[in-house]
């Protein structure tokens, strides 16, 4: 239905626009020759038009660029900040901590700590919580746990799921059905079909045939796929998962750091989830560097069990900066006053907002697009019905288009996140906002199908 040339034609376009409208940006990345890539990370490049917009600042849900244009921020960080820029009880923890009370990194616990892992244990049922500065070594330190108690080598993942940088994850179910590295892994220490199975999301029976060799540890998913595109469980799914991980003395790692969009508790406390473990990272703290893990109460009973393991000095289960105070006061101002239970209701009904007004757009042209919602969280995928699992998910990309949307929408005041064309809702985030995003989109979708 949408003419190559034109999309091609308004591509072009949009990002002649933002190479005019953004000079000060685009000398700021011409002058950044120290930098690898010329970005503080590399993934900073992934960006639809010649050159990354440059921050100048940030607040609530709007940020300003080096060109002083401002935009309604839908990206936050990818999920970062999920509590807005900046959060006032957060900025006021952190001074708080840092300039007046001083101890920054003190290797000495706070008692901030004990009321997050309390609250954690509140949100997502799991009683026992340790800290790390990121997720994905959030989830490396739960790997290495299951693997000695468990006594198995193997971790199972979902193909094209996400889990930072953790190299057991970078499997995919290749295109003649086998387990295959998935495509540009860097520097993968070994093969990484030695430590991983995987099984498609949504495939019972691939992953009982794998769980069924009896070499997998644990399985490590997200309950939803997330940065490859929304991919909601279909009806069982989720409790077929656990049933098969518990028949094969399997253990069930949740990872939540994208999908805690699903309400306060993540999508474990909304549908009612029961993993041995889960991690979190980036959202808890309101944009301070934080990770986490829980155990459930069997888990770590018998991690206690394991005296022979070395849980305090050179287990490869902690850092040093580790539960900082900043980090632990920035969690515990955010969870306490800003990403509070009433937060995420107003956030849902922001992002239902959201989906409802891009499908009708989608429906209005008749475009075999379809949106998914999960929670806080939506996206609008060029497929309809919308992929049921990663491999679908990778196949229905098509980059130019997803460009022309980012660009023609950066262009006009709107940021979503650049992996793909998802939006999320923080408590700063207004109707207003949506509405302006729906206005720019509509216009955009007219200009492709005209």
């Amino acid at each position: 239905m949408i003419s190559t040339t034109r999309l091609q034609s308004l591509l072009a376009r949009e990002r002649d626009a933002f190479a005019a409208r953004n000079p000060r940006s685009g000398a700021a990345y011409a002058a950044a020759d120290h930098l690898f890539g010329r970005v503080p990370m590399t993934w900073m490049n992934k960006t639809a038009g010649a050159h990354p917009l440059y921050l100048d600042r940030a607040r609530g849900a709007h940020v300003w660029d080096l060109d002083g244009h401002e935009y309604v921020d839908l990206c936050l960080g990818d999920t970062g900040a999920m509590a807005g820029h900046s959060p006032a009880p957060t900025v006021a923890a952190v001074q708080r901590r840092y300039a007046e009370l001083g101890g920054a990194t003190a290797m000495l616990p706070t008692e901030d700590a004990a009321w997050v892992g309390a609250e954690l244990a509140r949100r997502f049922g799991l009683p026992y919580w340790s800290f790390s500065l990121t997720a994905t070594d959030a989830n490396r330190w739960a790997i290495r746990l299951v693997r000695a108690i468990t006594g198995r080598p193997k971790i199972l993942v979902n193909s094209y799921c996400y889990h930072g940088s953790v190299d057991e994850s970078l499997i995919v179910v290749g295109s003649d059905g086998e387990a295959a590295s998935r495509e540009g892994n860097v520097g993968a220490p070994c093969d990484v079909t030695l430590t991983s199975r995987v099984a498609e999301y949504n495939d019972l029976e691939r992953l009982e045939r794998e769980l069924a060799h009896g070499d997998v540890a644990a399985v490590l998913m997200e309950p939803a796929l997330t940065n490859i595109g929304i991919v909601l469980p279909e009806p069982g799914y989720l409790e077929g998962v656990r049933e098969l991980t518990r028949r094969h003395g399997t253990l069930l790692i949740n990872d939540e750091t994208h999908t805690f969009s699903a309400g306060p508790g993540g999508a474990t406390a909304a549908w009612g989830l029961e993993p041995d473990v889960l991690t979190i990272g980036k959202a808890l703290a309101g944009g301070i560097p934080c990770g986490a893990y829980g155990l459930s109460e069997q888990l770590a009973a018998e991690i206690a069990r394991h005296t022979e393991l070395d849980l305090v000095d050179m287990g490869g289960v902690g850092g040093t900066l580790a539960g900082n105070p900043i980090s632990v006061a920035a969690m515990r101002a955010t969870l306490e006053e800003v990403l509070t239970d009433e937060a995420f209701e107003g956030m849902t009904a922001l992002a239902t907002r959201f989906a409802d007004g891009v499908r009708g757009i989608v429906e209005q042209h008749g475009l075999p697009w379809s949106i998914q919602q999960l929670g806080a969280r939506a996206e609008y995928r060029f497929a309809s019905p919308a992929p049921r699992n990663g491999g679908e998910s990778a196949a229905a990309h098509q980059p130019e288009l997803d460009d022309y949307l980012h660009v023609y929408l950066a262009n006009r005041g709107i940021l979503l996140t650049p992996f793909h064309a998802m939006a999320l809702m923080s408590p700063a985030t207004t109707a207003a906002d949506v509405d302006r995003h729906h206005e720019v989109f509509a216009a955009a979708v007219g200009e492709l199908v005209a």
